[in-house]
């Protein structure tokens, strides 16, 4: 199974509704790396590595949001494994999901 990593970029009323909360028992639950966090535009994104099927039914419950959040679109790009989550692999059934609040 290949590790991959994307970002989700999730727009819409997503921000003040549990979105990262959401994003990161969501991540858990699949045994996906990464993180969420607000962004300044009012969109969230979520950084995520895990194997293709992982990230796909990520995506999937991202589009659906918590019952508070109204999602129009989640975008996604391929992106790098950051140095910090070489370590944590969900291959090796290794996780750390991070909501950032900065």
């Amino acid at each position: 199974m290949e590790t991959l990593a994307k970002r989700f970029y999730v727009s819409g009323a997503v921000q003040g509704v549990g979105f990262r909360f959401f994003a990161e028992q969501v991540a858990v639950r699949l045994g996906i790396a990464g993180y969420a966090q607000n962004l300044f535009d009012g969109r969230v994104e979520v950084y995520a590595i895990g194997s293709e099927a992982q990230l796909d039914a990520l995506k999937t419950e991202l589009r659906r949001g918590p019952r508070m959040a109204s999602v129009d679109q989640v975008a996604e790009n391929d992106a790098k494994i950051l140095p910090e989550f070489r370590a944590v692999s969900p291959s090796s059934g290794t996780t750390d999901f991070v909501e950032h609040t900065e």
